[in-house]
């Protein structure tokens, strides 16, 4: 069930019967016609633009328009009001038993309720968090995970198929610095005194590393040069700190459909064959670049490269993709695990990188559009940093990887439901600050604890209920028809009315922080009725009648389907009572 899909259908019919009766002109597109909330509640329960999209088509005064609509609306039983607004805004107010059939139909729906097939099994590949594997991840990677986690499911719940994927950066010079590290580490583990040179990963992360190294080859490579070492070291090094990721990535929750090597790149004829497909188009070519904008680099100096001509698809410039000594570019590599994105027949490519990659984004964006001849959109989310906090001061440190706060240490501290759920409450372009201590505070002020609350609070009475001998089956509340009166219980149906709509523009925008806000502006309608309910005992949940019990715990219980399905969608668990 979707109401707001239904009065736009019945908003259409009834442009329909218009032009059936030539009061509107035959041929209308009806496709940019909305029905949705209104900026001020005040006006009403929804509000739709026909008249001001239909008037210039059906060369007529939007009022017109308008009035002509208002009075087919009114016919019809759900519709308590319609009213004319401005030059031709339509108001629409619906009866109180339109309201009062949502909360079964919710339940009769049940998970089902705010289910979407808009993406029509759309195939959507969503690469997120991708960090080099060179040691633990830290509380940035937890956030692009989180986000990225989350609107992989919130797609997949639009009706999109998706795949997870995970790119594991081991083609470049920083996994031989691992391997490297790692070694010391083997070294140590035989009782042998090691210098850290700079740059290398001295963290406690790589001490059982290098002792199960010692425990594999015991001490061959002791007094082996680098050159008979390096590669296995490096192979060894990195699928450790893999196993080490995806455990972490676990303990948030989060698990990958697919890991995708960017070593399985090099030496396969892969980066090749994305080239060559786009040297075919024409897009390949030796030149020249501008220098770089504002003051130019002591050490810049023009040189002929191999370009990519980016700019024929958006950029600002052409990109190089080989070095001047023959080498790849970091971005040929990446345009060929694209290519290959694209060539595995996904029809959409989402993202999720850091707020260091933004100079990235135009360049990427060129190469999927020319490697798919535009068929393939690529979007592109760039999550800002975490600012953390506790006991009111800065909070840094990690004795574990010596310089930042890890994933698991967040996870440590806080749990998972409250690091994914407070990760989404801003959106991911914008900074966001976590004080480790508000977000286990038990208030209103942390949303958090007051969503998980709506819904203890709702499973409390449910308990009540049942312990009083009273069915509160959703196969039995799912019979019933409330009689919503109150303010406060209207204003909670229509919220729940909006889940269905807000799943879509969530999904269609590819952004799952709209569901925590959401879940956040729920959970303080029910609490506002429960308070009210402080005051007047016909609208506590719980009666002494069992009908009239029935009657109003089945919108709680809708609430809580509702809570249930967003909580779902962010990765956050439920809880049925607090502790």
């Amino acid at each position: 069930m979707n109401l707001f899909s239904d009065i736009r259908a019945l908003v259409i019919d009834s442009i329909s019967a218009l032009q059936a009766e030539a009061t509107l002109p035959e041929g209308l597109n009806t496709d940019p016609v909305t029905t949705e909330p209104p900026r001020d509640p005040a006006h009403g329960d929804m509000a739709t633009n026909a008249a001001m999209v239909l008037a210039k088509p059906a060369k007529m005064k939007p009022r017109d328009i308008a009035e002509a609509l208002a009075e087919k609306l009114r016919a019809d039983d759900r519709i308590a009001s319609a009213e004319v607004a401005g030059p031709g805004f339509l108001n629409l107010r619906l009866s109180n038993a339109t309201w009062a059939a949502l909360p079964a139909a919710i339940l009769t729906d049940g998970t089902g309720y705010g289910r979407s097939d808009m993406g029509a099994g759309t195939k959507v590949n969503i690469e997120y968090v991708s960090a080099n594997p060179t040691g633990p991840m830290h509380v940035g990677h937890a956030r692009g995970a989180i986000v990225g986690d989350a609107m992989a499911s919130l797609l997949a719940y639009a009706g999109y198929d998706v795949t997870r994927e995970y790119y594991i950066n081991d083609g470049g010079a920083q996994v031989d610095v691992l391997a490297r590290s790692v070694y010391l580490r083997y070294q140590e583990a035989h009782d042998l005194s090691v210098d850290w040179p700079e740059g290398s990963y001295p963290g406690d992360y790589l001490i059982p590393v290098g002792e199960a190294l010692k425990d594999k080859v015991g001490d061959r490579w002791l007094d082996a040069p680098e050159e008979e070492w390096l590669a296995e070291v490096r192979t060894f090094a990195t699928d450790a700190m893999m196993d080490l990721i995806r455990a972490d990535l676990a303990a948030l929750g989060v698990h990958m459909d697919n890991f995708f090597s960017e070593k399985s790149l090099y030496g396969t004829g892969r980066i090749e064959d994305a080239i060559k497909t786009l040297d075919d188009k024409g897009l390949i070519y030796r030149g020249v670049l501008e220098p770089p904008k504002g003051k130019t680099p002591e050490d810049w100096e023009p040189r002929e490269q191999t370009l990519f001509r980016s700019t024929e698809h958006g950029d600002d410039v052409d990109r190089p993709i080989k070095k001047s000594d023959g080498s790849w570019t970091y971005f040929a590599p990446d345009i060929a695990y694209h290519y290959d994105k694209v060539t595995r027949g996904f029809d959409m490519l989402i993202d999720i990188f850091g707020a260091d990659h933004g100079g990235y984004v135009k360049r990427m964006k060129a190469a999927v559009s020319a490697l798919s001849e535009g068929s393939v959109p690529l979007d592109i989310k760039l999550i800002q940093l975490v600012k953390l906090f506790k006991d009111g001061q800065p909070f840094k440190m990690s004795k574990r990887a010596g310089t930042f706060v890890t994933l698991r240490d967040l996870v440590d501290m806080v749990g998972a439901d409250v690091a994914r759920f407070h990760m989404l409450t801003r959106k991911p372009d914008a900074a966001l600050d976590f004080d480790f201590d508000k977000v286990v505070e038990q208030s209103k002020e942390n949303p958090v604890f007051y969503v998980q609350y709506a819904h203890a609070r709702i499973c409390s009475v449910l308990r009540k209920a049942a312990d009083a001998g009273i069915d509160v089956s959703d196969a039995t509340l799912a019979g019933v028809t409330p009689v919503l009166e109150d303010p406060a219980e209207i204003a909670l149906a229509a919220k729940l009315a909006e889940w269905p709509r807000l799943v879509e523009i969530a999904a269609r925008t590819h952004e799952p922080h709209r569901v925590a806000t959401y879940l956040s502006e729920v959970a303080a309608d029910l609490h506002g009725l429960w308070n009210k309910g402080n005051d007047n005992v016909a609208l506590r949940f719980v009666q002494d009648d069992p009908a009239a019990t029935q009657a109003k715990i089945l919108l709680a219980r809708a609430t809580a389907v509702v809570i249930c399905a967003g909580l779902g969608i962010l990765g956050v668990t439920p809880v049925e009572e607090m502790r």
